[in-house]
């Protein structure tokens, strides 16, 4: 199984950034913060291709979650990456399904599914 869903898009970088908090709200899920990681490495001196990290949760399945294994918060909140490499812009996020391979004890459920299901169709309708 992959850490990762990642697409391709046609769109712009801040277009693609744009529609993925557009379907993250759309998905009922929050928008928490969007961390600008290309301006920030820039003030410390460092060039990178451009990169958000966009923070994504739904408070009821974090919830759920953190009740299974407080330490899933290590795993929290979701990101979804949008970011260019070689003019190509990306989506990319890791895949919630992984979660019980991190944390065998925790009685999950169906929870990582479901998540995951909502991370890439959000991802999906972002390309």
């Amino acid at each position: 199984m992959d850490f990762d869903y990642t697409v391709t898009t046609e769109k712009t970088f801040e277009d693609a950034v744009g529609t993925v908090e557009q379907e993250t709200k759309k998905a009922g899920f929050r928008v928490l913060y969007t961390h600008d990681v290309t301006k920030t490495l820039s003030e410390k001196g460092f060039t990178i291709e451009p990169l958000k990290i966009i923070e994504v949760c739904n408070a009821k399945n974090a919830y759920n979650a953190l009740q299974a294994d407080i330490k899933i918060g290590l795993c929290l909140p979701c990101k979804i990456n949008v970011y260019q490499k070689d003019g190509k812009t990306y989506i990319s996020g890791m895949r919630p399904i992984i979660l019980p391979q991190f944390f065998p004890k925790a009685n999950l459920g169906n929870l990582p599914a479901e998540v995951d299901a909502i991370i890439r169709e959000v991802i999906d309708r972002s390309k």
